[in-house]
C-alpha cells in the first residue's frame, strides 16, 4: 500500500507527539512511591477511568483480530463486546465496592487478605504467564502484522517499534502516564476506527451512506449476521481452504448462558490490567461511573471492530488469512490524509493496551512477588526501579515470542482459548472467596493448583468440544471442588457483606437498564 507524504507526515507527527506527551508526564509527575507509579496515587476521575478501560481493551486483537473473525464468522463474534457491556454492570455494582473497601493495590493482594500468601503467589504467577505469553506477545504480533500489511514495514521492525512506543508510557511514567495518554489515544482510535467503518460501508452502498451499507451487507451476506450459531454452522478458513465449525468457536446459546460469562467475568472483573484503573479511582462513585461509561462504549464497538471485516468479505477481499481484513480495508478504501488517522488509531489501540498490560505485569511482579519474597525491606524508590526493569523485560520477552504466532489464522481466538486455560480457576477462587464465607484457604489453594491441568486435560481429552463450553464445565468442576473441600474445613477470614454496600443511585440504575435494553434489542433482532 502506498503511504503518501501527507499520510507519512501526519503519522510520524502523531507518534512523536504521543511519545513526547508520555515522557513529559513521566518527568512532570516523577513517581517516588509505589502507589504513585503503580496506581497513579489513587486519584483518577470517572472519565479517565472509563476512557482508559476502553483504550486498554481495544487493541490489535479487536481492530485486527475481531475484524478478521468478522470476515470469517460474522457478527456473532461481536458477542464478546456486547456481553462485556452486561458484565461491566455487574463489576461496577457488586465487585468495585468490595475491592475499594479493602483498599487493595493488586488483585492477588486481596487474595492474601481473604485467604493467605500461598494463594496470592499462585495466582500472581498465573497472571504473569497470561500477560507475557498470551497478551503482550499477541498484541505485538498483531500490531506488527498490521503495520507490515499497511505500511510495508518488516514484521520484526514493526514489533520493535511498537515495543519502544509503548515503553515511553509504561516503563518511564507508570500508571499516570498510561492513563493520561489513554485519554488522548481512545479519542484517536474511536475517531479513526469509526472513519474506517464509515468509508467501507459507504463503499459497499456505492455512496448511498452508512445505513444503506449495513442493509446491503445483510442482504448480500445474511449468514454473517447470525448472533447464535447452530451446531452445523460452518465458516471457510481461507488460509487452508477448508470449512470449519463456527459452533465450536461460538457454541449457540452457550454464549449467553455458558462459558462466555466465565471469559467476560474473568476479563472485566478479575483481570489486573483492566481493574487496575478502577482501583486507582478517587472513590467508589468515580469508579462505578467510569465502569458504566465504558459499558456504554462497548455496546457500540461492533460497528468499529466487526463490520469492516464483514464488509471486506462482501467486497471479495483478496487476502491470504482472515486477520488481514482490516489492513485490506485501510489499504483500499481509506483515502490520503485519512489513512494516517486510521493507522494512528490502530497504533493508539496497540500502544494503550500494551502499556496497560506491561504496567500491570510490573505491578503484580513487584508488589506480589518481589517485595514479599525477595526483598521485604525494599524502599519505595527501589520498588519503582524494579517495576521499570520488569516492564522493560516483559516487552523484550514479547518481542522474542512473537514468531511463535505465525501458525494461527485468527489470533483473537488464540487469545480467548489460551486465556481460557487460566480464567475458570481464577474466577472460581474470587467468586467463592468474595461471596461465600465458608470458602477455605485449602479449597482455594487446591483449586489454583488443579486449574491449569484440568483445563489442559479437558482440551486434550475433548478437542472437539467448543472451548467456551470447556470453560463452563471447568468452572463447574472447580466450583464443586471448592464447595466439597470447604464443607470439610473451617475458615475465620470470610467477608462480612452488608446489603447497603451494593446500593447504587438512580443514575447508575437508569444507565444499566438502558444498556440491557439495547442488548436485548440487538440479540432479539439478529437471533
Amino acid at each position: 500500500m502506498s503511504f503518501s507524504t501527507l499520510d507519512l507526515t501526519i503519522f510520524i507527527a502523531y507518534l512523536v507527539a504521543m511519545m513526547g506527551i508520555g515522557l513529559w508526564i513521566a518527568n512532570r509527575n516523577r513517581s517516588t512511591t509505589a502507589q504513585e507509579y503503580f496506581l497513579a496515587g489513587k486519584s483518577l476521575p470517572w472519565w479517565i477511568i472509563g476512557g482508559s478501560l476502553i483504550a486498554s481493551n481495544i487493541s490489535a486483537e479487536q481492530m485486527i483480530g475481531m475484524a478478521g473473525s468478522g470476515f470469517a464468522l460474522g457478527l456473532g463474534i461481536a458477542t464478546y463486546e456486547l456481553m462485556a457491556a452486561a458484565t461491566l454492570i455487574i463489576v461496577a455494582k457488586f465487585l468495585m465496592p468490595l475491592f475499594l473497601k479493602y483498599n487493595i493495590s493488586t488483585l492477588p493482594e486481596f487474595l492474601e487478605k481473604r485467604f493467605d500468601g500461598r494463594v496470592r503467589t499462585g495466582l500472581a504467577i498465573f497472571w504473569l504467564l497470561i500477560f507475557v505469553f498470551v497478551n503482550i506477545t499477541s498484541l505485538l504480533y498483531l500490531g506488527g502484522l498490521a503495520l507490515n500489511s499497511i505500511l510495508g514495514v518488516p514484521l520484526f521492525w514493526a514489533v520493535i517499534g511498537l515495543a519502544i512506543y509503548s515503553a515511553t508510557f509504561s516503563v518511564f511514567g507508570g500508571l499516570k502516564a498510561v492513563v493520561w495518554t489513554d485519554v488522548i489515544q481512545v479519542v484517536v482510535l474511536l475517531v479513526g476506527g469509526t472513519m474506517a467503518s464509515v468509508l467501507i460501508l459507504n463503499a459497499v452502498s456505492d455512496g448511498e451512506g452508512v445505513m444503506a451499507g449495513v442493509r446491503m451487507l445483510i442482504d448480500k451476506a445474511p449468514e454473517k449476521f447470525d448472533m447464535i450459531f447452530e451446531k452445523d454452522s460452518t465458516f471457510l478458513n481461507i488460509e487452508t481452504g477448508e470449512y470449519e465449525s463456527a459452533y465450536k468457536l461460538l457454541p449457540g446459546v452457550g454464549v449467553l448462558i455458558g462459558g462466555m460469562w466465565i471469559a467476560n467475568m474473568y476479563y472485566w472483573g478479575f483481570n489486573q490490567y483492566i481493574i487496575q484503573r478502577a482501583l486507582a479511582a478517587k472513590n467508589l462513585k468515580e469508579a462505578q461511573k467510569g465502569v458504566i461509561f465504558a459499558a456504554f462504549i462497548k455496546v457500540f464497538l461492533p460497528f468499529i471492530v466487526v463490520l469492516p471485516g464483514i464488509a471486506a468479505f462482501v467486497l471479495g477481499a483478496d487476502i491470504g488469512k482472515a486477520d488481514e481484513a482490516f489492513p485490506w480495508v485501510v489499504s483500499n478504501y481509506v483515502g490520503t490524509g485519512l489513512k494516517a488517522v486510521v493507522v494512528a488509531a490502530l497504533v493508539a489501540a496497540i500502544g494503550s493496551s500494551l502499556s496497560s498490560i506491561v504496567n500491570s505485569t510490573s505491578t503484580i511482579y513487584t508488589l506480589d512477588i518481589h517485595k514479599r519474597i525477595f526483598d521485604r525491606n525494599a524502599s519505595e524508590l527501589k520498588l519503582v526501579k524494579v517495576g521499570r526493569i520488569v516492564a522493560a523485560l516483559s516487552l523484550l520477552a514479547g518481542i522474542v515470542l512473537t514468531p511463535l504466532l505465525n501458525n494461527f489464522d485468527q489470533i483473537f481466538q488464540f487469545i480467548q482459548i489460551y486465556t481460557g486455560f487460566f480464567s475458570p480457576g481464577i474466577l472460581a477462587v474470587f467468586l467463592f472467596g468474595l461471596f461465600w464465607k465458608r470458602t477455605t484457604t485449602t479449597a482455594a489453594l487446591i483449586t489454583v493448583i488443579v486449574s491449569l491441568p484440568l483445563s489442559w486435560g479437558m482440551n486434550v481429552l475433548f478437542p472437539d468440544m467448543p472451548f467456551l463450553n470447556q470453560m463452563g464445565i471447568n468452572f463447574l468442576i472447580l466450583a464443586g471442588i471448592i464447595v466439597g473441600i470447604s464443607l470439610t474445613g473451617h475458615t475465620e477470614k470470610g467477608l462480612k457483606l452488608e446489603r447497603s454496600l451494593f446500593k447504587t443511585d438512580w443514575s447508575f440504575n437508569f444507565a444499566a437498564l438502558m444498556i440491557l435494553g439495547i442488548l436485548a434489542a440487538i440479540y432479539g433482532y439478529f437471533w
